[in-house]
């Protein structure tokens, strides 16, 4: 929580009035699976949603959500989709950013707000719910949203989306939009595109980059061309490891052991070994390795050890952030 928090922050310095509407954020729980030994595993961000800290948060006006919690806790992903969709439809006017966590996830959710327009348009004019919306919470908090029939609005949004091409939709739908939040680095910035598309000149933003086992960095220039975008990577989420790689990538190796083990290649010749964070050294590349239960990892976003490219208030700001968290 306190992670978000910093990411916040800094992003406020660059973008203001963000406390005077809402954020449309598509948030969704994952299932959860068995260790071998038993133990309960979940992604970070589904832990998140369904801890105290989410569930009970106290009240900030610079991150009210149009999804009711209800939807966002949903287990059932099409039912929590369609009803955060309605829900954001219905609250258009107050939508000053959009987004989810990965730019995969807010593209599904274009899609399938093609697919189900009629059927959402259709509830927002009548005032009702989808009978196969099934979820007694969920449900219920979105009759609460809905609250009456909106004929007029229906039809604007159906007027909205009747052109040859949806091309800047995003803008037409929620007029008041300031930019789309999506992580779009890494494999995501196959999607950039795609979003420039559907976005009608909307920024994208990354404020922070995440993998299901934890949040990674923060963006420190949160409003920089996705293709530039850099981390400042956060030491104490993980255990990371760092494998040195040049500057075109040429070193990355398929088979690697980690924790302070030599990496070999194809042949059985010794060629690198992954690195802590205290041997990384200003000025070279790496490849970031987590490891989980399940085993190791790559991040398919290669760093560039940050903290040189930050100005001096950012680095004091973090150095004492990282102090006391």
């Amino acid at each position: 929580m306190s992670r978000l928090k910093t990411a916040l922050f800094f992003f406020f310095r660059y973008v203001d009035g963000l406390d005077q509407g809402k954020a449309m954020y598509l948030l969704f729980i994952k299932p959860e699976i068995s260790t071998p030994s038993g133990l309960m595993a979940r992604p970070v961000l589904t832990s998140y949603y369904k801890s105290n800290n989410f569930r009970n948060r106290a009240f900030n006006r610079y991150n009210v959500y149009t999804s009711p919690d209800e939807t966002i806790l949903c287990s059932d992903s099409k039912q929590s989709m369609y009803c955060q969709l309605l829900c954001g439809l219905v609250q258009r006017d107050e939508v000053l950013r959009v987004g989810a966590i990965f730019a995969s996830a807010f593209l599904r959710a274009i899609k399938f707000l093609e697919e189900y327009l009629k059927e959402l348009c259709s509830n927002i004019r009548t005032g009702s719910v989808s009978d196969w919306i099934t979820d007694p919470n969920c449900r219920n908090a979105v009759l609460s949203t809905l609250s009456k029939p909106n004929s007029e609005l229906a039809d604007l949004i159906e007027d909205e989306c009747s052109g040859k091409s949806w091309e800047g939709i995003i803008k037409k739908l929620w007029p008041r939009t300031k930019y789309i939040e999506v992580i779009v680095t890494g494999s995501m910035a196959q999607y950039i595109s795609t979003l420039e598309f559907y976005s009608g000149g909307l920024p994208l933003v990354s404020t922070m980059y995440g993998s299901s086992e934890c949040y990674l960095g923060i963006n420190f220039k949160p409003l920089s061309n996705p293709y530039d975008v850099s981390y400042t990577l956060l030491p104490n989420m993980a255990y990371f490891e760092f494998l040195p790689v040049d500057n075109n990538h040429k070193e990355v190796v398929p088979d690697v052991q980690c924790n302070g083990v030599s990496v070999t290649d194809r042949n059985g010749k010794e060629k690198v070994e992954a690195v802590d964070l205290v041997d990384v050294k200003l000025g070279h590349y790496y490849e970031l390795i987590v490891t989980t239960f399940t085993g190791e990892f790559f991040l398919e976003l290669t760093f560039f050890f940050p903290l040189q490219n930050l100005d001096t208030v950012t680095c004091l700001i973090l150095l004492i952030y990282l102090l006391y968290h």
